[in-house]
């Protein structure tokens, strides 16, 4: 083998500064690599080449000629600073470094934003395949149904043809057996096909199945942790109210300081003479006895204060789940009601107590102690309480002024030791059936003394409370004064309807109300309007400017025990066993239903009507599709085998639904 001549007018290994392009970024263009590789390759062909004979002598010695030539050429270029920097570079670089390298900032963006982390690594389901990714593809390509058509008129013409020449050749064989296993083979492929698919649809369904617990699975944590921000949500909330109220104090203590400083003195006998004059003319309004037992409206101011933020958890769980049961009372529960979902609820019952509940955490706050004999309606709206007893009298409670610090253990927080009031018990099941009396004692306002018999209903709105009574009458209170301001005899009214027609159903001598029925069984107030149903079956709307009756509506032919309006309809529920559903605007019947027990209680929000209608379970319409369901314990316990308690009370609020039972317990659901 012929020893290689070195070129003398070979390229030496230098850069362009006109060749821009690099090779993995590290700045040596294509050329220059070819032309160090030539050299390399030349030096080790001489150094490494067969040697025989003289030639050996003058071979070697120009091979160590051009390697040291090679490698002054090499040295000479290394010494140059930017051709060091960028081999050190080179050498220091990792090949990860060199693949990142070349691939753009956006596409690194992308592939850190789409990376899975362990967790949901660790849940992949498993292959259960018995077939390969091939063969699936195989499987999934369209069959032509033409050709099957006409490969079947083939096989059929052909072995009609068959018949035919075994007729006339009985002892010859066919002469096409191949054809024959040709099509015996297609018919098998496209059966082991069909096997395919089949295992491919059952691998597909039970994917599905993985990725549906997966995804219930994903919705229980984002439930909890939805669960988790609102009962922070509720703790930043009961902060904020108890700041305002303190800051609230704080203005009114600086108000009433201020001029207190510089009011000079005046006559003791001229603001003797105001106070009984005032007094004098206060009580020519009403009964001296009544008036003395009226607490100055200097000792409440009305507080605003709503929640900025609404529980939205309950939308999320299906319509009729269960979200909590509270064993709240001893006896039939008379009067629930709440102001929010997940809110504060206030219970009554014939046990002749008044409990106040965090929905949150479905915990007692405490008793509103006060009246002598069971409360028989009440009303729940921001932090004011309004409650009707049996004694005859009505209370007002700020349940702002609670000492009451709601905590939840399970998320991690503390609770002070020196707050003695908290009620923050690590287990809910654990939590004593009594909380501090102490907890409650600065929420009473006043007391509102003036029917002669038990309160059977109240409503308020702003500063004005109408409450009815067994002594058939209405009151309309005035919150900032403290008094009552105007009386309306529900028999006179009844009388003078009976007078100026003729039509009218109930006569106050001849017909009785029903003694299982309160007389004014419910009723409802909205600026100057008000909604009453009595016993006589009557659902009467009052206008608070005149004291009279604007307009009667008849239809019930038993006592009325629940009423709500909104601005087109009125819905009242009876003990005659029907819903009615009134348009305001005509006056007249727009829809109407029954059941088979008498309507105890009744409220709606903005799509379903809940009633309590002598049932274990709470009767729901649904306005928008007509549909009739059935929500409550009752449902669970017929399935188990034993029966649930009748309901007596229903609130429902943003599809948040709290019923009453007559066993003293409270079922909360989504509705």
């Amino acid at each position: 083998m012929a020893d290689p001549v070195p070129r003398k007018d070979s390229p030496p290994l230098a850069f362009s500064d006109d060749d821009t392009s690099s090779v993995l970024g590290t700045g040596f263009s294509t050329r220059h690599l070819e032309a160090f590789g030539r050299k390399v390759t030349t030096t080790a062909n001489h150094l490494m080449g067969p040697m025989s004979g003289d030639a050996s002598t003058t071979t070697t010695t120009n091979a160590v000629a051009h390697y040291q030539h090679a490698m002054t050429d090499i040295h000479r270029e290394l010494r140059r600073p930017t051709t060091q920097r960028k081999v050190f570079s080179f050498v220091q670089t990792t090949p990860t470094d060199l693949v990142r390298s070349k691939l753009s900032t956006s596409e690194i963006q992308y592939r850190a934003l789409s990376a899975l982390p362990d967790e949901l690594l660790a849940n992949i389901p498993e292959d259960t395949s018995s077939y390969s990714l091939f063969q699936g593809f195989q499987a999934s390509l369209p069959e032509d149904d033409n050709e099957h058509r006409k490969s079947h008129r083939r096989r059929s013409s052909y072995g009609q043809k068959l018949l035919a020449d075994a007729g006339t050749n009985a002892g010859a064989l066919p002469p096409a057996i191949s054809y024959m296993k040709k099509e015996r083979d297609t018919l098998g492929r496209r059966l082991d096909m069909m096997g395919v698919r089949k295992n491919m649809c059952s691998a597909e369904i039970h994917e599905i199945d993985n990725k549906i617990a997966n995804l219930n699975n994903m919705r229980k944590i984002v439930l909890d942790r939805l669960a988790g921000l609102e009962m922070d949500e509720a703790d930043l909330e009961h902060e904020l109210v108890q700041m305002d109220n303190k800051l609230e104090d704080m203005e009114e203590a600086a108000e009433t300081a201020a001029p207190a400083i510089g009011t000079p003195k005046t006559n003791d006998a001229s603001s003797t003479t105001q106070d009984s004059e005032s007094q004098a003319m206060d009580a020519s309004f009403m009964s001296e006895s009544i008036y003395e037992k009226l607490p100055s409206p200097k000792t409440w101011k009305q507080k605003s204060i709503r929640k900025r933020s609404m529980p939205v958890l309950h939308e999320h769980f299906e319509p009729g789940s269960m979200i909590r049961e509270l064993q709240a009372h001893n006896d039939i529960i008379t009067a629930l009601d709440f102001d929010v979902p997940f809110g504060t609820l206030v219970s009554a019952a014939l046990d002749d107590t008044v409990r106040v509940w965090d929905l949150n955490l479905g915990r007692c706050m405490g008793f509103l102690e006060g009246h002598h004999a069971s409360v028989r309606c009440l009303q729940v709206d921001d932090n004011l309480v309004a409650t009707g007893s049996m004694d005859a009298s009505i209370r007002l409670w700020d349940l702002s002024r609670a000492k009451y610090a709601p905590r939840d253990n399970r998320l991690g927080k503390d609770i002070e030791e020196d707050d003695e009031d908290a009620l923050g018990f690590e287990d809910p099941e654990a939590a004593p059936p009594t909380p501090p009396a102490s907890s409650m004692e600065d929420c009473p306002l006043f007391s509102l003394e003036a029917h002669v018999d038990e309160v059977t209903a109240l409503h308020f709105r702003g500063d004005t409370l109408i409450s009815g009574s067994a002594d058939k009458t209405l009151r309309q209170w005035d919150l900032v004064k403290g008094r009552c301001v105007q009386t309306l005899d529900v028999l006179w009214a009844a009388a003078q309807a009976d007078t100026l027609s003729s039509d009218s159903q109930w006569r106050p001598t001849g017909r009785l109300p029903n003694a299982e029925a309160d007389f004014v069984g419910a009723l409802q107030c909205f600026d100057a309007a008000l909604a009453c149903g009595t016993a006589d079956g009557m659902v009467r709307l009052w206008d608070l400017r005149s004291g009279q009756v604007h307009r009667s509506l008849v239809g019930h032919t038993g006592p009325v025990t629940a009423l709500q309006f909104d601005d087109v309809h009125l819905v009242t529920g009876s003990v005659d066993r029907s819903i009615r559903i009134w348009d305001l605007r005509t006056g007249s019947i727009y829809d109407a239903y029954a059941y088979d027990h008498p309507i105890t209680s009744m409220m709606f929000d903005s799509r379903r009507i809940v009633a309590a209608a002598g049932e274990d379970v709470v009767k729901v319409y649904d306005k928008t599709d007509g549909r009739h369901w059935e929500c409550g314990a009752g449902l669970t316990a017929a399935d188990l085998g034993h029966s649930a308690a009748i309901i007596e009370r229903v609130r429902i609020k943003d599809g948040y639904l709290t019923e009453g039972r007559k066993d003293g317990t409270i079922g909360i659901w989504t509705c």
